[in-house]
Order: structure tokens, then C-alpha cells, then sequence
């Protein structure tokens, strides 16, 4: 399986030959290309051209973050696998009010029953999350009452349904935690104001990245999202997937090295120690850490209900971007992955 490399030290990186070559005062490192799935860069790293045109022609997408660890965007190589009759059929589905509303339902359904599925999964080891789980229960039934002959946008009630889930979810992560130095209160983004939504946020934008990568590999365009409006956003479909896995993939590796206490307060800048950052941040070292978790998270392994075989769950975000797929082009209605365990 190709690896994803992370870089967080400070450098250039560039083509040596047919192979990838990173330099700095610490030392240089070639990166067999083959290796290679795609690139994360957090340090101040320098590239040119050369390298733009190599990463394209091996097809590996070059995601880069801002010194605190904000992610930048995504050099996107051209597409070996778009086809036309793909983006017709994304338009298609994204034009048409119901089956835009279909598939952003599902993208929603699917993440409330994996939240739900944390939150049992937690309630089964001893966390008293029995009320969280029954708001949540109850609130996911307002879905069903959204029409789409309403004069309100039907995306707009859908993405207000599923904002109240998640703000009972994400009030839950104090009963899973129990470590003040990570209580949630409200979730605050650019900045995040708390350690827990400095975790957060970045834990999303790697889960983003991942299914961006993904996306890639299919004929879908990413440009074209349901749930998340497609408008002048750069990419949305990958936000659109990602919803579902989030609290599978994300939030348990917030719970496993806080709860392991791997991460702890010295792990994060705040806006006392740097002026810049206006909120509270991973420092260097806690952006590693938690990498790392991430990364070996993501090679974890399950058994597929249906292919009846164990895959990663990088390969179940591979396979949700399949299935989108076939729901596009009718051959079989889109359901989202819903953790069994």
C-alpha cells in the first residue's frame, strides 16, 4: 500500500532523478516516488515547477497547511479520471432539488449514526451518555418532516438539524474525556477558541485532505458537492464524505490520546503565547503526535459487512466515493458507511 508522507520540518522539496528528495540543515531524504499516495507539508518547505510537474504525471496530490497547522489548500494534479458523462451526471443530481436533497439526507444520516455508534460504543464502557444518545434519537426523526416544496431551503433546515445533533455530540465529548484541560463548551473555529476545538478542527481538516486524496482516484469531481453548496467553493464533495466518517476516524483519535494522555496541555499555542495565532492552536510537536495517531487510525483495519473481507478505512472512504459512483449513474442507490461496531 502507497504511504502518505508527512512533513513538518522546515526545507525544499524537489524531483532528484525519478524520485522525490527532501533537504535541510538537518540532513536529505529521498522519498521513493512509487511510495508514494500523497503529501502532507506543515513546515515552511519550498518546491518549484519541476516538482508541480512530477507530482502530476505520478499522480499524487500535494496537500500544504499554514504554520499553525490551518490547512492552505491542495495542489490538485489533473484529473486521469474525470469523465464527461460524471460531471453531467454530478450536475444532474445537483440541479434537480430532490435528488440533491436524497443525497445530502444521506450525508447527514450517515453522521448521526456514526456519532451515534461513538457515543454507544463509549456508553458500553462506562460513560453515562444514555441522555446525549436520546436527544440525538430524537432530534434525527425532524429529518423526515424536511419537504422539499418548502419555500425554506431544504439544505438549509437539513444542515440546522444536523448543527443541533452535533452540538449535543460534541457537549458528550466532556462525559467520554473527563480532563477539564479539554472541556468543551461551544464549538468555535478560525480560531478555535479551546484545546478541544483547536482538536477538532484539525482532525477535520485531515479527515478533508484524506477524502479529497480519495476522491482522486474515481471518476467524480470533487468541485461538486450536495450537502455543502458547490457554488465558488474550491471543493465540497470531499466535505460531503467526510461528514460521515469524522466521528469514526476524527473524533476517536481525540478521545484515544486524550484519554491516554499522549496529548496534554504543553502540546498547544495559544494566543497568550503568540500574538498571531488569536486563538489556541497545536504547537509542532502535538500536530505529530497527533499525525501519527491519525495516520496509524487510518490503516486500522475492519471487517466489511459485504465484501466480507478486512479493509482500511482509507480504503472505506475509497469505496463510499465508489458507491456515490453507482448512485450517480443509477445502478444502485447510494447508503452510507454506518460502523458496526
Amino acid at each position: 500500500m502507497k504511504r502518505t508522507i508527512y512533513i513538518f520540518s522546515d526545507g525544499e522539496i524537489k524531483r532528484k532523478g525519478n524520485t522525490l528528495y527532501f533537504e535541510n540543515e538537518s540532513g536529505k531524504k529521498y522519498i521513493p516516488v512509487e511510495n508514494c499516495n500523497e503529501i502532507l507539508i506543515f513546515g515552511e518547505v519550498s518546491f518549484n515547477k519541476k516538482l508541480l510537474e512530477f507530482l502530476s504525471q505520478h499522480e499524487i496530490i500535494l496537500h500544504y497547511f499554514s504554520h499553525y497547522g490551518y490547512y492552505m489548500g491542495s495542489f490538485y494534479p489533473r484529473e486521469h479520471y474525470n469523465s464527461g458523462y460524471m460531471i453531467i451526471k454530478q450536475a444532474e443530481h445537483y440541479l434537480d432539488k430532490n435528488k440533491r436533497f436524497n443525497l445530502a439526507k444521506k450525508f447527514v444520516h450517515g453522521a448521526i449514526e456514526n456519532m451515534l455508534k461513538v457515543l454507544q460504543y463509549y456508553n458500553r464502557r462506562g460513560k453515562n451518555l444514555e441522555s446525549n444518545i436520546t436527544s440525538i434519537e430524537d432530534l434525527k426523526g425532524n429529518i423526515n418532516e424536511i419537504k422539499t416544496d418548502e419555500e425554506q431551503d431544504p439544505i438549509f433546515q437539513l444542515m440546522a438539524v444536523e448543527g443541533n445533533i452535533r452540538e449535543i455530540y460534541y457537549k458528550s465529548f466532556n462525559k467520554i474525556i473527563e480532563n477539564n484541560d479539554f472541556k468543551f463548551e461551544t464549538r468555535s473555529r478560525r480560531p478555535p477558541k479551546s484545546r478541544i476545538n483547536a482538536l477538532i478542527s484539525f482532525s477535520n481538516s485531515l479527515v478533508y485532505t484524506v477524502v479529497l486524496s480519495e476522491i482522486y482516484k474515481t471518476h467524480l469531481d470533487p468541485r461538486v458537492g450536495y450537502l455543502h453548496s458547490s457554488n465558488f467553493r474550491r471543493f465540497s464533495l470531499n466535505l460531503d464524505i467526510a461528514e460521515v466518517f469524522k466521528p469514526i476516524i476524527g473524533d476517536r483519535t481525540i478521545f484515544s490520546l486524550i484519554n491516554r494522555r499522549v496529548l496534554n496541555h504543553n502540546m498547544f499555542l495559544s494566543e497568550l503565547s503568540n500574538e498571531k495565532v488569536g486563538g489556541i492552536v497545536l504547537n509542532d510537536k502535538g500536530r505529530r503526535v497527533f499525525v501519527e495517531e491519525f495516520d496509524n487510525r487510518m490503516k486500522n483495519t475492519i471487517k466489511h459487512k459485504t465484501l466480507k473481507r478486512n479493509v482500511s478505512y482509507r480504503q472505506l472512504i475509497l469505496l463510499e466515493a465508489y458507491k456515490i459512483q453507482k448512485h450517480l449513474m443509477g445502478e444502485k442507490e447510494y447508503e452510507p458507511f454506518v460502523a458496526q461496531w
